[in-house]
């Protein structure tokens, strides 16, 4: 089969991630001694600096992470509702809805913490060293990507207008950013500065802990409580302040925590819990039958459009982080053979949760109205070309925009990290720091009484979703893709056809099963403001063979066909422990996303 890049193989490390620099950074500190852990979390702070549009220091990332011998984890490095952030309070301003945008959609920032306890307790290297390479980008500048400068288009007339401090970064001299021109940003390269000045000498561990100290209780802090008490314009068409204190930064931290599994065909596959969409990626694999149809084949697409619908149905009804959701009834045999009758050889346009341990299912009265197309809700239109890659509102509403990295080094130290949110759209840049606050309060629903209710205290079901797989309890594969909601559909085609490789002829290595033409539904509501979806809807790229495409039509699948290279981003290492051979692929589109390694 074609593939757009050869898969990288070598024995000493391996990177892959949605930007080179990123990949390259990574890559420069395990060449200078350091382990898959420092590398990752380099990496994580330069796509702070080259993909703005995507995520931020005052976002939040998942971790997967797999120590040499040791046992998987997941590290949490999403921030929870603050204590004022409540169901009355944001009813009381006349909301259906979490903004899209603005300090009310700020959940407390996770991104950096996380970072910190994953170069704590598991690197090796200084704070000064692993943030070196984003403190030369955002010093020195980097040539941006287009979609940097395509994304402050977007919201040029709310920067100039509303947000001016984010127009000092993003528009100097009102020019956009473009490739071949420096972007600089001396305020973030001053903060990491200020931060390693105040953080101290002494050893690496106290180095570091006080620079977790400092972001909850310092200048840091300061600031960002500052600039979330600030009127901002969000996609309400009003101005509001958030609810962020001192007390809500200084009493989180990142935290560890068991992933949730889930067997299938020699695999284990591990995710992060309901708190994010994780789990719906397992819950399809549950639903697959024992046999599956001809790889690609229409049968073969209409069997996992059917499936990710029901997975997705569940997410709604089920998924939060609360303390009841039933996982383990979510991805039991019984559960999913009931759930598997429902597949029909017509497409579904209902959304049908379920009934795990005879519970009945609640969903948010958006959700259901949405759902029900009930007028004066936001059901969407035909996905406009590329709809897969990360859509921007004039008002700065956004939809799928996240980064991803993994890293494998020649130990075997293994981790996946999706970061997102603190996106330059998502609100004004605090000036003293060099980037915004986050957004993904906004997933969270203003009904009382769901498992993904606004609550102080709680995360917001995100959709962030790495994933880490085992062959006989051995991690031997990371990966993981941005993408919203489509990143637990496109990370099931992606892993099927590396699992089922010995029955696609000409077999799909890595980058190969990365470059198979993709597809993605959004037959359910989707996670960010306004929480629409499409009944029925599938997009696929051109290079789907045109007899599927035009059976799954016959099938009453609403099909549109999108651009050739528009489904996914996706990334992903691995490691042969019989060999110790490790490999590294990354995707296409999006002309941005490199592997590199040796």
């Amino acid at each position: 089969m074609f593939t757009t890049r050869p898969t990288l193989q070598g024995t000493f490390g391996m990177v892959s991630s949605t930007h080179w620099l990123a990949s390259q950074s990574a890559m420069a500190v395990l060449e200078d001694g350091g382990n898959a852990f420092d590398a990752a979390v380099a990496a994580g702070f330069v796509l702070h600096v080259v993909e703005p549009h995507l995520n931020g220091p005052a976002g939040e990332v998942p971790v997967i992470l797999a120590p040499a011998g040791g046992e998987v984890r997941v590290l949490c490095g999403q921030g929870v509702a603050s204590a004022g952030a409540t169901i009355g309070h944001y009813r009381s301003l006349g909301l259906d809805l979490v903004p899209g945008t603005g300090p009310l959609a700020a959940a407390v920032p996770g991104a950096f913490d996380a970072w910190m306890v994953l170069l704590r307790d598991h690197g090796t290297r200084t704070l000064a060293e692993v943030l070196r390479y984003a403190i030369g980008y955002a010093e020195d500048g980097h040539a941006p990507v287009e979609r940097i400068g395509q994304t402050v288009e977007r919201v040029r007339k709310l920067f100039e207008t509303e947000w001016t401090t984010s127009a000092d970064v993003y528009l100097p001299g009102g020019k956009a950013p473009r490739p071949g021109r420096l972007l600089r940003n001396p305020a973030l390269a001053a903060t990491w500065r200020r931060l390693i000045e105040e953080a101290g000498a002494g050893g690496r561990t106290e180095q570091i802990e006080r620079a977790r100290t400092i972001w909850r209780e310092g200048f840091v802090a300061e600031a960002l409580v500052r600039q979330s008490a600030v009127p901002t314009m969000d996609t309400s068409g009003t101005r509001h302040t958030g609810t962020l204190t001192r007390a809500d930064l200084a009493g989180w931290s990142a935290s560890y925590e068991a992933p949730v599994t889930y067997d299938w065909n020699g695999w284990t596959l591990c995710k992060a819990g309901t708190w994010s969409q994780g789990p719906a990626f397992l819950q399809q694999l549950a639903l697959l039958p024992s046999q599956l149809p001809a790889y690609g084949s229409a049968d073969y697409v209409h069997l996992l459009i059917e499936g990710c619908k029901l997975a997705m149905a569940d997410r709604e009804a089920w998924y939060g982080d609360a303390d009841d959701v039933p996982v383990a009834a979510l991805l039991s045999k019984p559960y999913n053979a009931v759930r598997r009758a429902l597949i029909e050889e017509r497409a579904s346009y209902e959304l049908r949760p379920g009934s795990p341990e005879g519970r009945t299912p609640a969903l948010s009265a958006h959700a259901t109205a949405v759902a029900a197309g009930e007028p004066g809700f936001d059901v969407m239109g035909p996905p406009a070309p590329g709809a897969g890659e990360p859509t921007v509102a004039d008002d700065g509403a956004t939809r799928g925009d996240t980064c991803h990295l993994d890293v494998v080094d020649r130990w075997g130290n293994m981790v996946a990290a999706t970061p997102s949110g603190g996106w330059l759209q998502s609100n004004p840049v605090v000036p003293e720091l060099g980037f915004p606050l986050g957004t993904r309060l906004q997933m969270a629903w203003l009904d009382p009484g769901l498992p993904n209710s606004l609550t102080p205290g709680r995360r917001p079901r995100t959709t962030l979703s790495p994933s880490l797989a085992l062959r006989d309890g051995i991690p031997v594969m990371a990966f993981g893709t941005p993408g919203g909601d489509q990143q637990d559909q496109w990370q099931v085609h992606f892993f099927l056809a590396v699992a089922l490789r010995d029955r696609v002829r000409g077999g799909l290595d890595l980058q190969g099963a990365i470059d198979a033409p993709g597809w993605h539904n959004d037959a359910f509501p989707g996670s960010f403001h306004p929480r629409s979806m499409r009944p029925g809807s599938v997009t696929v790229e051109s290079r789907m063979d045109p007899e599927v495409v035009e059976a799954l039509r016959r099938r009453g699948h609403d099909i549109t066909v999108g651009e050739a290279w528009a489904e996914g981003r996706m990334c992903v290492v691995s490691r042969d422990p019989a060999t110790g051979i490790v490999s590294a692929a990354a995707n296409p589109r999006g002309m941005q996303g490199y592997a590199v390694g040796r």
